[in-house]
C-alpha cells in the first residue's frame, strides 16, 4: 500500500480509502452484506494496509457505523486508523432528526462517537449542503465539535464549488476549522468536477477522496473475469445519467486493460488514484476479489499515451452526484 497527506494536513492516509456503505443490515439495501460476510473484507483492507475508513450515520440507519467499529476494534490500532463518517441524512421521523442546524449536529457526533464506540472521530463531514440552515451555523457547529476533542478534521461531500468556496471563505474569516477534505462524485464517465471543484481544491489545499470511482460498477465490468455476473449493488446502484458517449470511455478503457492484461477496475482506479488533487478514491466492495482489483490498482501507473487515451472520448453531462435547486426554490428556503 502507499499512503499520502489528506490535502494540506498533517493526516497520513492509505491511497484506497474503505469505503463501508456495503456492509451493515441487508434490509437497508439488498446488496449490503451482513456482519458475518463483512468480516473478511474488513480483514483484508487491513491486512493490506488500507488505514483509511469511510462510512456515514445513515448507512444501514446507524448499522455500518457499528459493525465499522467493532471490526476496527477487533483487528487493528486506533491511533494508526483514520475513521471518518458523515452527517446530514435523517436518523428518524422528528423535525430535528436531520440537515446541519446546531442541534442535529452535536447529537449526531454523539450518536456516530457512539455506535463507532470511539473517544473521537478522524474526519466528520457534511453529506450533503443544506438549503435550509445558514452555512454559518453549521460551520460554526462543526468548529465547535473539533475544539470539544469529539473530531480531528472536517470535511464535506457533493455540491456546488460556489458552495464549497463560500464555506471555506467564511471559516477563514471567522477563524473557524475548515473543510479539509471534498468527498465527491468522479470518475472516468463523469468528469464534470474538473471544471471547477478539482481546481478549488487544489488551489485550497483540499484533499479529494471521490465516490463511486468505478461508476457504478460500468468501468469494472467493461472485463469481468470469465464466468463473473454483474453484483446486485452494481445493476441497482445508477447515480449517473448515461450519455451516448459513454461506450467509447468503456471501450477506451477495455482496450488498455487488453493492452496491459490487468483487469478494467484497476485501469480506472489508477486513472482516478493518479488524476490532479486526489487523495484517495472510496471504493466499497461486496466481492472480495473487487476489493483485490482496488488494492492492485494502486500499482498500476499509466502512460500519458494510456491516459489520453482513456480521457479523449469523453462528453460533458449533466450534473450528477448532488442536486443544485432553481434559484426560485433557493430564495422560498431563505
Amino acid at each position: 500500500m502507499k499512503y499520502v497527506k489528506l490535502g494540506k494536513t498533517g493526516l497520513t492516509v492509505s491511497r484506497i480509502c474503505f469505503g463501508c456503505m456495503s456492509y451493515g443490515s441487508s434490509k437497508w439495501l439488498p446488496w449490503v452484506l451482513e456482519a458475518d460476510q463483512a468480516r473478511e473484507h474488513y480483514a483484508r483492507a487491513i491486512e493490506s494496509g488500507i488505514n483509511f475508513f469511510d462510512t456515514s450515520n445513515n448507512y444501514s440507519d446507524g448499522d455500518s457505523e457499528r459493525l465499522t467499529g467493532r471490526y476496527l476494534r477487533e483487528m487493528g490500532r486506533r491511533d494508526e486508523l483514520v475513521v471518518a463518517t458523515k452527517v446530514f441524512n435523517p436518523m428518524g421521523p422528528g423535525r430535528n432528526q436531520g440537515g446541519l442546524g446546531r442541534k442535529h449536529i452535536i447529537a449526531a457526533c454523539e450518536d456516530s462517537l457512539r455506535r463507532l464506540a470511539v473517544d473521537y472521530i478522524d474526519l466528520y463531514q457534511i453529506h450533503r449542503w443544506d438549503f435550509t440552515v445558514p452555512i454559518e451555523e453549521t460551520l460554526a457547529a462543526l468548529d465547535s465539535l473539533v475544539r470539544a476533542g469529539k473530531v480531528r478534521y472536517l470535511g464535506a461531500s457533493s455540491m456546488a464549488a460556489w458552495q464549497f468556496s463560500k464555506a471555506l471563505r467564511l471559516a477563514r474569516e471567522a477563524r473557524w476549522h475548515r473543510f479539509v477534505s471534498m468527498q465527491n462524485f468522479y470518475n472516468l464517465l463523469y468528469r464534470e468536477e474538473e471544471r471547477e471543484m478539482i481546481p478549488l481544491c487544489v488551489d485550497e489545499g483540499v484533499g479529494v477522496i471521490p465516490w463511486s470511482p468505478l461508476a457504478g460498477g460500468a468501468l469494472a465490468r467493461a472485463a469481468s473475469r470469465a464466468g463473473e455476473t454483474a453484483s446486485v449493488r452494481s445493476t441497482t446502484q445508477q447515480p449517473l445519467r448515461r450519455n451516448p458517449a459513454d461506450q467509447a470511455v468503456i471501450d477506451a478503457n477495455a482496450k488498455v486493460s487488453a493492452a496491459r492484461g490487468v483487469p478494467a477496475g484497476q485501469v480506472a482506479l489508477s486513472w482516478v488514484i493518479n488524476a490532479p488533487g486526489v487523495t484517495a478514491p472510496i471504493v466499497g466492495s461486496t466481492r472480495l476479489s473487487h476489493l483485490e482489483d482496488a488494492i492492485k490498482a494502486v500499482d498500476v501507473v499509466l502512460t500519458p499515451d494510456e491516459r489520453t487515451a482513456l480521457e479523449a472520448p469523453y462528453q460533458p453531462h449533466p450534473i450528477a452526484g448532488h442536486i443544485q435547486p432553481s434559484a426560485a426554490r433557493m430564495l422560498r428556503s431563505r
